[in-house]
């Protein structure tokens, strides 16, 4: 289940239809999960953020570091340009090298060969070698075309399932996890849609709707797997956000969508600890025609008409960005089944009736 059938609300704005980042139209997910003997759980998660080649659309990004230790490639042209030229994967760690040359392959797949191709891949990971043989580098160039073509604009397959396989998220399995929000019709009615590969966080932090229910759900009560390997230190994963909106944001203010997300993390306890790596990124769907940003030629204008949010309604988005965050780390929480990995570490889901009962501790 996941928090709105739960009952559980986030602030006032409406979710999406699927209250999934694939409500923000032309935005596809895919994933491949691998769970292979009693060492390997990982993965790959893709994000088409258009339709269309992003690459030649080139959409408008910003992007935040709440705490760098960590990785999102590709991110010094994003801030450079103020673009998105490539589809977002999410994987592990290890695996990021492969990943980014896979979707390279991928992006001057077909292009003329006439030397000039060139692609920045935006690839994130988190360290999932807890529950997973991370060393292995068990992923390989075909799960990423895999995860390509299953990308769709449907329901998000969340949990442990793709990049978030062997993930842990405030001492319970982690993984991949997504939620929207819709703004009113007085501010546009745009959408704007999270994901996150959630492996941070320490249990006594944990909050959900307000309510500390880290401090009720012990240890004694559902083990920790920081347990098993004595000297591993708790709250030292990471997340990787993604947030999409149609919203028409210059990349100033997507980058400042990104931070708001990092508020998100916060209200469900995450800090950005010292050795989280806690990377943000947003972008917008919104169609400017913009022309290729590399080489320019005498056929290309000098400049272009753009259409721009106005600044006095972008708070909105703020909120949404926010709630959307908190409820995609939550869905997380709820969808990621106990999970055995490498050494024999488990991580526990947390149970639908069990976060319930903690939140009512503390009133309605």
């Amino acid at each position: 289940m996941r928090s709105r059938e739960l009952g559980i609300s986030f602030g006032d704005a409406n979710a999406g239809p699927l209250d999934a980042i694939t409500d923000v139209a032309g935005v596809r997910v895919g994933s491949v999960t691998l769970n292979e003997g009693e060492d390997v759980r990982t993965g790959v998660t893709v994000i088409l953020p258009s339709e269309a080649d992003v690459g030649a659309e080139q959409l408008f990004a910003g992007c935040h570091t709440l705490n760098g230790n960590g990785e999102l490639t590709g991110l010094e042209w994003v801030r450079e340009s103020g673009r998105l030229t490539t589809p977002i994967a999410i994987t592990n760690t290890h695996s990021v090298g492969v990943v980014r040359d896979a979707l390279v392959a991928q992006s001057v797949a077909g292009r003329q060969d006439d030397g000039f191709s060139w692609a920045l891949p935006v690839v994130g990971e988190t360290w999932d070698g807890m529950l997973n043989d991370i060393n292995g580098q068990h992923v390989r160039p075909e799960h990423v075309e895999e995860a390509i073509a299953r990308a769709s604009g449907g329901a998000v397959e969340e949990g442990a399932v793709g990049g978030g396989t062997g993930m842990i998220c405030h001492g319970f399995k982690g993984g991949i996890g997504t939620a929207s929000r819709v703004v009113g019709a007085e501010h546009g009615a745009y959408t704007v849609g999270v994901l996150v590969q959630a492996n941070h966080g320490s249990r006594e932090r944990l909050t959900v709707g307000g309510a500390p229910v880290g401090r009720v759900i012990g240890r004694d009560v559902v083990p920790d797997p920081y347990e098993d390997l004595p000297g591993a230190a708790a709250g030292a994963g990471s997340i990787i956000v993604i947030v999409a909106t149609d919203a028409p944001l210059l990349p100033h203010q997507c980058r400042r969508l990104a931070q708001r997300a990092s508020l998100g993390i916060a209200r469900t306890g995450g800090a950005g600890e010292h050795s989280s790596g806690d990377i943000l990124l947003a972008f917008s769907t919104a169609r400017q025609d913009l022309p290729p940003s590399d080489v320019a030629d005498d056929t290309e204008p000098v400049t272009v008409p753009i259409t721009m949010f106005v600044d006095s309604h972008i708070s909105p988005l703020y909120h949404a960005t926010i709630e959307a965050t908190e409820a995609a780390i939550v869905n997380t929480l709820l969808a990621a089944e106990t999970t055995t990995g490498r050494r024999g570490v488990t991580a526990y889901g947390l149970e639908p009736d069990r976060l319930l009962e903690a939140m009512g501790r503390f009133g309605p």
